[in-house]
């Protein structure tokens, strides 16, 4: 395996000491432009790269952000929109030159757990949050940590300041296993990116309640996320704001797979006033939902209408093609992060709004079938 270049080989190739090298590479003063120039063409001749842990060491950044995913792990391979967030996201971090850490735990406990760690070596500059959930710990542990953080999905600070932590412990020593560190008394500023989840299931709810439906159930995801209760809400509201009352809107949770949407599928197509409407929070399980309608001979949408939340190829190619929300989900990503680059830069923190969605009505919409009592 070919040895990293050094310090000490720059200095070398370069014909000056390595203080020089370490005063050139690092932008301090006490080398002339004429040799400064010359010690960084000879690094960049011999691949040199600062080390991120010795940037972190001296106090400099680490060059890197931090995402970490909560979820069951099985429900990730399945769904389009993290790929897409992520790929927005490294879009606009390569074109800065920062490196994306990530990384997928079992639980909120672990990710926290995983912030202090990143925190404790100074693996991160900054971290990018996602799955708001309600109750939500962790705007205010890293807004005490002072790790600079956005929220994507709803607007990160907590009402009222966190818990008063104790004195902050010396970041140059690292906890022992088992022992996370203090958090800093200095709060960091924590922002988000969020998106108009009431605004999308109104739309849905404008565009099935036009079409003759009032038997509509919401397949959403998991519970505890605060996007999930976010449409759940909306879905209530606007349902009685039309005069629909529970027995005839409802939602009902998932993991977001495709076996627990396919599952919720069967069991409200057999109830006794099965819905005529089917509202999926996510494109796989929209695809597997209408895939039980056509094994239970439930043709689509003679019978059964079918929205998906995420549009994706997967609704386009399905027969019939789905009705879907369609938004710039790289957009999200690519919003996040240049929102978390100015927060790193000294800016403000502040909550921007993603760009709102639009339903795309496509063949798996139609009238309410006409025998249909309400």
């Amino acid at each position: 395996m070919a040895r990293r270049p050094t310090i000490k080989d720059i200095a070398r190739r370069a014909g000056v000491s390595q203080s020089a090298v370490s005063f050139a590479l690092n932008g301090r003063p006490g080398v002339s432009q004429d040799t400064r120039a010359r010690i960084r063409s000879v690094a960049e001749e011999l691949g040199w790269q600062a080390n991120s842990a010795a940037r972190a060491l001296s106090g400099e950044r680490s060059g890197a952000v931090g995402l970490v995913l909560a979820r069951p792990a099985h429900t990730l391979g399945v769904e389009s929109f993290f790929l897409q967030l992520v790929s927005g996201i490294q879009e606009v971090l390569s074109a800065a030159r920062t490196a994306l850490l990530f990384q997928v735990v079992e639980d909120v406990d672990a990710e926290c757990a995983l912030y202090r760690r990143w925190w404790a070596e100074r693996r991160v500059d900054g971290v990018l949050v996602v799955d708001p959930r309600t109750g939500d710990p962790r705007p205010a542990l890293l807004a005490a940590l002072g790790l600079p953080a956005v929220t994507i999905g709803e607007p990160g600070p907590p009402a009222g300041p966190p818990a008063v932590p104790a004195p902050a412990p010396d970041r140059d020593s690292v906890p022992a296993p088992g022992f996370p560190p203090t958090p800093a008394a200095t709060p960091s500023p924590v922002s988000a990116v969020r998106a108009d989840d009431a605004g999308a299931m109104a739309q849905v709810l404008d565009h099935l309640h036009g079409l003759g439906h009032r038997r509509i159930v919401h397949v959403a995801g998991l519970p505890g996320l605060a996007h999930t209760v976010r449409r759940m809400e909306s879905l209530r509201s606007e349902a009685e704001r039309r005069g629909l009352g529970p027995d005839h809107v409802r939602s009902v949770v998932t993991d977001y797979s495709d076996a627990e949407g396919a599952a919720a599928t069967r069991r409200v197509l057999a109830e006794p006033r099965p819905p005529t409407a089917l509202v999926y929070d996510n494109d796989v399980m929209a695809v597997a939902g209408s895939a039980v309608a056509a094994e239970l001979g439930i043709p689509v949408p003679d019978r059964l209408s079918i929205v998906a939340w995420d549009d994706s190829a997967l609704c386009r190619v399905t027969h019939p093609r789905l009705t879907a929300l369609v938004r710039d989900t790289a957009g999200f990503g690519r919003l996040a992060a240049e929102e978390l680059l100015s927060v790193l830069a000294g800016g403000p923190p502040r909550v921007r709004e993603s760009e709102r969605p639009r339903l795309e009505p496509r063949d798996s919409t139609a009238p309410a079938p006409a025998h249909t009592d309400s």
